[in-house]
């Protein structure tokens, strides 16, 4: 079955995350910080030169951050959205394809240890 990057409907919820039910008929759930750790951008991978960003996830202070909220969601063009976030970043564009590829349903990671 060949895997679809093009979206059929996109839910978001700015205090959970991203639902997206692709054509398909596959279903993807994207929570706030998995969305975030996730973030594309030069500044996050690393392409600047610098170390990529670390996933809030491995911080042990977390109970002194304030609460991650995405504040927009915006469609870049017809093959991606741009998330700005509370944390004062907005530079990260998720494609589709990236968005598909880091699916953490049952499905999608069995089939990555598979690979």
């Amino acid at each position: 079955m060949t895997v679809s990057t093009d979206p059929e409907h996109i839910a978001i919820s700015k205090s959970r995350g991203i639902k997206i039910d692709w054509k398909d008929r596959h279903h993807s759930e994207y929570g706030m910080q998995y969305l975030r750790d996730k973030c594309p951008c030069a500044t996050c991978t690393g392409a600047h030169g610098t170390p990529p960003r670390q996933p809030e996830a491995d911080n042990p202070f977390q109970m002194y951050k304030p609460k991650l909220t995405m504040l927009s969601v915006e469609p870049v063009g017809n093959y991606a959205i741009r998330i700005s976030w509370s944390d004062g970043h907005n530079t990260g564009i998720y494609s589709y394809d990236h968005l598909r590829h880091i699916c953490q349903c049952t499905e999608c990671l069995a089939a990555l240890r598979q690979a």
